[in-house]
């Protein structure tokens, strides 16, 4: 063992490799600390099972936070299935922007309060797939707060894919203070998943500021009566049994879709509808929480620092 090591070492000390990925990875560190030290609060937008609309959950709060004058990051970590861009109508490239000079690269810009960054940002055709294993995905994420110009945030929006792999976590493990709204429809199926969210967070000791039910209901777009085609109510029932916030409800809405697709964000905009209105309290509801008051943590039996009295990074994520 001794000489697999001392032959470690004189391979590190020739090569000079390892102290090289050393330097970069504690600059890229720094970087991160810099970029994240400008931005007040980061909320992590996920969910348990696809398809309950968390990507127009994440888009419409950010835009609903940057209509109220807030300053606002979007950053799309969904890296194999990224809708960000399309759901926004951005169709700038990286390599077609100018950044001569710079040593950070710039977001996508969506109106004067709200930058965007996602991998479609970076490639050359938005249909070639994303085939990589999670070191990659970490870096990917890891870059996208490193070596992006996001400067000085009120909000940082973070679109996670569904479940509990690679992307959370990586979110978890590198900006501490993010905190989750989970997003779920009120079906048990959904539900049973959503709780594995709620675990992850307790597992990872994220605050979760609350949940949001989607599709809760069906908002006719003649009468603007409701329809409880997916249910209603579930969404509400699981927060109370978790003992965290329940951020509101928001009924299906055929011009969600239609607004998705079109790169004109409906929940956001400024018509009348149940729809609007109900999405309306619900940045309400999280820009009170953000801006006055701490957020609701799970219940759970916390288990102190496995530190000890002094805090030691490499052994404890606290």
């Amino acid at each position: 063992m001794g000489n697999s090591c001392q032959q470690k070492s004189s391979s590190c000390s020739s090569s000079g490799s390892c102290g090289s990925q050393d330097a970069a990875l504690a600059k890229q560190n720094m970087a991160i600390t810099s970029s994240l030290g400008k931005i007040k609060n980061k909320i992590l937008v996920m969910s348990g099972k696809g398809g309950v609309g968390k990507s127009t959950v994440s888009t419409n709060l950010a835009l609903g936070l940057a209509n109220r004058g807030y300053k606002v990051g979007l950053m799309d970590v969904d890296l194999h299935g990224p809708d960000i861009c399309r759901m926004l109508n951005l169709t700038d490239k990286l390599h077609s922007v100018h950044i001569e000079g710079r040593s950070l690269f710039p977001p996508m810009q969506y109106g004067e309060n709200l930058k965007v960054i996602s991998l479609e940002y970076m490639m050359e055709d938005r249909d070639d797939p994303i085939i990589w294993r999670g070191p990659l995905k970490v870096q990917a994420i890891r870059q996208f707060i490193a070596d992006m110009d996001w400067g000085e945030l009120d909000f940082l929006i973070i679109d996670a894919p569904p479940g509990t792999g690679d992307e959370p976590l990586t979110v978890a493990q590198t900006i501490k203070d993010a905190q989750a709204v989970v997003v779920t429809t009120p079906q048990e199926v959904a539900l049973a998943d959503v709780r594995k969210s709620l675990n992850f967070c307790k597992h990872v000791k994220m605050k979760v500021l609350g949940m949001v039910e989607n599709m809760s209901g069906f908002i006719c777009p003649h009468c603007n009566k409701g329809v409880e085609i997916f249910k209603t109510g579930g969404g509400e029932k699981t927060a109370r049994e978790f003992g965290i916030n329940f951020l509101g409800r928001v009924p299906v809405d055929p011009r969600i879709v239609v607004g998705g697709d079109d790169g004109k964000p409906y929940l956001s905009s400024a018509g009348e509808s149940p729809a609007i209105k109900a999405f309306s309290d619900i940045v309400s509801n999280i820009e009170k929480q953000m801006t006055t008051a701490a957020p609701v943590s799970l219940k759970a039996a916390e288990a102190g620092c496995a530190c000890g009295s002094t805090c030691n990074p490499s052994t404890c994520n606290c």
